[in-house]
This record gives C-alpha cells, sequence and structure tokens, in this order.
C-alpha cells in the first residue's frame, strides 16, 4: 500500500508540475528573489516593495517556502533559502532570466499542444501561435530579450568547459555561428589568446555580442556580422555550433552543415555543443537529453540526437566525427569534434 501511494503522489505531482514552473515564473517577475537578497523583510514591507497584495503574496509566499526557495526565519518574516539565490539578477550561475522565458505565457502555453505534436510531427508553437518560435521572437523584443538572456545565462555556466574538454589551440579564426550574445565565443577567445572572432548570427540573436566582447577584453579581436547561417556562414578554421543544430530537422541542419563545410578553411574543425542521447535511458545524463528532445518538439519542431545521428548528419555534408566529450558540468551536453573530409 506504501508503494502504491509513493507512485500515485509522484504521478500527482508531475500531473501538477506546471503549477510549481508558475510560482517560480510569479516569484521572478514580481522580484520577490532579489527584494530578498539582502536580507528577511516582513510579508508587509516585501509587498510593498514589490506592489502586491499582502494577503495573496502570503499565499505565495507559503508555497516558494514549500518548495524550498524561500524560508520563514519568523511568523510573517520572510527570507531568501539557498536554493532560491539562482533566481536573482546578479547571481554568478542566474537562471532569472530562464524562468522568464519558460514561463512566459507564449512559451508554457505551446506545451498544450504536445499531443498535437505527436499526432502531426509539427511543433506546438506553431500550432498554437500560428508562427515558428524564431518569428515570434523577432516580432516580440521584449520576448526576444528574455530568450537572449536566457540563453546567455545557460551558455555561460559552460562555455570555459568547451575549450578545456577539445582544446583550440592553433585556431586562427573562430566563428561562432548562431552565436547569440557572444559568451562561447569570447570564453574560447579567452583560451585562445593569438584567435580572431566572427560572431554570425541574426541581428535580434546578436545584439548583445559587442557588449560582451568589451567586458571579456576580446573586443579588439572580434566581428560582430549579421546573416542568415542557412544562406551562408563567414569562412574560418574553427567553427562552433552551440545549440543550434537540434532546433533544426535533419534537412534544414543539412543546409545548415553544407554551408559550414563550404566556409571552413583546410585542415579546419567544426566543434558541435548539443546535448547528446545516450544509448540507454538509465545512463545518469539521459533525463536532461530526452527531456529536451521533448521541448525541442514543442518549440521548434528539431530533436536531439545520438552519436550515430550525428555522424550520419555530419557525413552527409562532408564531415567525420573525431571525437565526442564527457557531458559538461554534470549536464547531457557534449562536444563533437569534426573534421572535413
Amino acid at each position: 500500500m506504501t508503494d502504491e501511494w509513493a507512485d500515485y503522489g509522484y504521478l500527482s505531482r508531475t500531473a501538477f508540475g506546471y503549477a510549481g514552473s508558475q510560482i517560480l515564473y510569479s516569484a521572478v517577475r514580481l522580484g520577490l528573489p532579489d527584494a530578498l537578497a539582502d536580507g528577511p523583510l516582513p510579508v508587509e514591507k516585501l509587498a510593498g516593495a514589490v506592489g502586491a497584495d499582502p494577503a495573496t503574496l502570503r499565499r505565495l509566499a507559503r508555497a516558494l517556502v514549500v518548495l524550498g526557495v524561500l524560508r520563514e526565519t519568523a511568523p510573517g518574516q520572510l527570507a531568501l533559502a539557498e536554493l532560491g539565490r539562482p533566481l536573482c539578477a546578479g547571481h554568478p550561475r542566474s537562471m532569472r532570466s530562464s524562468v522568464l522565458l519558460f514561463g512566459d505565457p507564449a512559451v508554457w502555453s505551446a506545451w498544450g499542444a504536445l499531443s498535437d505534436s505527436v499526432l502531426t510531427g509539427e511543433p506546438a508553437f506553431d500550432r498554437v501561435h500560428g508562427r515558428p518560435l524564431f518569428d515570434h521572437l523577432a516580432g516580440d523584443a521584449g520576448l526576444s530579450r528574455i530568450f537572449n538572456t536566457a540563453m546567455r545565462e545557460g551558455t555561460g555556466h559552460l562555455a570555459a568547459e568547451v575549450p578545456r574538454a577539445v582544446g583550440c589551440g592553433g585556431a586562427r579564426v573562430v566563428v561562432d555561428v548562431g552565436g547569440g550574445d557572444g559568451t562561447l565565443l569570447a570564453a574560447v577567445l579567452a583560451a585562445v589568446p593569438g584567435a580572431r572572432g566572427i560572431l554570425y548570427d541574426t541581428a535580434e540573436g546578436g545584439a548583445g555580442a559587442a557588449e560582451t566582447f568589451r567586458r571579456a577584453g576580446v573586443a579588439d579581436r572580434c566581428a560582430v556580422e549579421a546573416g542568415d547561417f542557412f544562406a551562408r556562414v563567414p569562412g574560418g578554421d574553427l567553427l562552433l555550433l552551440k545549440g543550434i543544430l537540434h532546433d533544426w530537422d535533419d534537412r534544414r541542419c543539412a543546409t545548415l552543415l553544407g554551408r559550414c563545410r563550404e566556409a571552413i578553411d583546410p585542415g579546419g574543425r567544426l566543434l558541435v555543443v548539443e546535448p547528446v542521447l545516450p544509448g540507454r535511458l538509465d545512463a545518469p545524463d539521459a533525463a536532461g537529453a530526452v527531456m529536451s528532445d521533448i521541448a525541442m518538439l514543442v518549440y521548434t519542431g528539431g530533436r536531439e540526437r545520438d552519436r550515430a545521428g550525428f555522424e550520419e548528419l555530419l557525413a552527409g555534408a562532408g564531415f567525420a566525427l573525431e571525437g565526442v566529450s564527457a557531458p559538461l558540468g554534470g549536464t547531457a551536453i557534449r562536444v563533437l569534434s569534426a573534421a572535413p573530409v
């Protein structure tokens, strides 16, 4: 009986999981973690600081205490728990913008059409909003800024591990294809002081790159170019693709990789930084890769791939897969190194 109730409890929590997501989103959107970053506050003062109704804020706060994000240090007095600190904007491993992105109504509502995606093979986001995710972002400047910051948060945690995992010494021109705000490219250039870099993305995607390079002290070695990577990729001897291929189906990936093959210098390398589906679902990194695969189905119609899937894609575009790194930072993300043939 105990096991049956444990199973029931697990299924119940999973079915109600979106509520936890929205509780975190509401907390971040209201600014509760940042308001409590410097110390505890009574509920009434916290409500005044964020412009909320004290009675209903108390109810949200109870849920955040149960989730471990806040602590009640005395009756009616709230403090930020250690677990909640990454929800602050200034935290070195902040996930504030990631919570704002995935909790945004335009994004989380797409999950309601997951079953339609399974039936049709089409992205749920397109079905709900009538246009693809990246077209939607291009038309929503606010959400686009949140998206770019969320991508920076995710990349920033792992960027320095990429050159350590595969070694980038000897590179002369590093091209980050779809590189967003340049966080990864800045980390690679820091590891290879003699190299120059090109950040290549859409105007919206690369909007914050110049500032990233300035802060990292590599602005004098970087250029930012706007363009469509399905049409053209700038030339270089080290090409980076982080979190790009999983956004697209095999046909579009073949086109992009073909452009990379045209652009890469003889003897150059292509580094693909992506989750890799393991061969067994009981592998330690399986959950992250599998859940990311479902997210790609919902958001873009893309997919995560196993090693064989990457090898086939790369071979079709004229690359040979030479190696796959260990997972980076306890995630399912690995670095796949390929060379032109």
